[in-house]
């Protein structure tokens, strides 16, 4: 259970809703770079984000602080035990059953890709109750901890990395970018690639001019709605070179989203085919 908290920032409200993700890690001072610099670490300041790590290793069991042993049935490689993550996990999210316990994810191969749906939904859970993310580390963790204690696991992709720990980072940095104010300007995450299920488009900066090559004219134009025309197209043209699954998706999206056949038909994206123009205008007389 979490509870809103002051800000650091002496010109905020004097408390925010900010987004709480714990993360319970073999080596927490991999996080101390990524969530402690730019945007993230600005966020933390003016309290838009709780951050914080927990070192599992004090959650060892005997002299040594174990938390790995071998697999029953044979096998290579070694299991996280299932007595320190229960510990840690109940003290970090509430024991299972409790109220307000938070959203545990854990991140294993075996689990549902993340994609930026996921990152949007986790971050209302990471508002509340709050999100706890488990690396996941050798040849996994007994299942039965899995079974009462984590709500989801979650994969960045069909590939292994020597730990949960990038997986974390990763999934921990999409989520917290999508709470208000922490960008800066709310309204870079709507434009994100992915965000609404395409690809951005082409960007350009100064100079006008580099290496003889300009840029498209449309952008100089002043005019802002042709301007994000043009985005919208291109955004479309890139998704569907670089990425026609994720096109197909979105066309099968729009598809299903349409209005029935009373209400108005939403505007195209693309322009009309120059002999459909023609043909209405000789229909009309034109």
């Amino acid at each position: 259970m979490r509870e809103n908290r002051p800000s650091s920032d002496p010109g905020a409200p004097p408390f925010v809703n900010h987004l709480s993700i714990t993360i319970l890690t073999l080596f927490p001072a991999w996080f101390e770079g990524p969530f402690g610099e730019s945007i993230l670490g600005r966020a933390r300041e003016r309290g838009l984000l709780d951050f914080r790590t927990v070192d599992l290793r004090p959650y060892g069991v005997g002299k040594h602080r174990k938390l790995d042993d071998t697999p029953y049935g044979g096998g290579g490689g070694m299991l996280l035990k299932p007595e320190p993550i229960a510990a840690a996990l109940d003290e970090a999210a509430g024991a299972p059953g409790s109220e307000r316990r938070a959203h545990v994810l854990y991140t294993s191969p075996r689990g549902r890709r993340f994609v930026q749906d996921e990152a949007k939904r986790l971050a209302e859970l990471a508002l509340d109750p709050g999100l706890v993310i488990l690396c996941g580390h050798y040849e996994g963790l007994d299942e039965r901890v899995i079974e009462t204690r984590v709500d989801e696991e979650v994969s960045l992709g069909d590939f292994v990395l020597t730990g949960g720990e990038i997986a974390a980072m990763a999934i921990a940095d999409a989520v917290a970018r999508m709470a208000p104010g922490v960008l800066g300007n709310d309204a870079s995450a709507p434009n994100d690639s992915f965000f609404d299920g395409l690809l951005e488009g082409p960007h350009y900066t100064r100079p006008e001019v580099f290496e003889g090559r300009g840029i498209p004219p449309v952008l100089l134009s002043g005019h802002h709605a042709e301007i994000e025309r043009w985005r919208r197209e291109e955004s479309l043209r890139v998704t569907r070179e670089r990425r026609p699954d994720l096109y197909d998706a979105w066309r099968r999206r729009q598809r299903s989203e349409a209005p029935p056949p009373d209400d108005p038909p939403p505007p195209t994206d693309f322009a009309e085919p120059q002999a459909l123009t023609g043909l209405r205008r000789r229909r009309r007389g034109a």
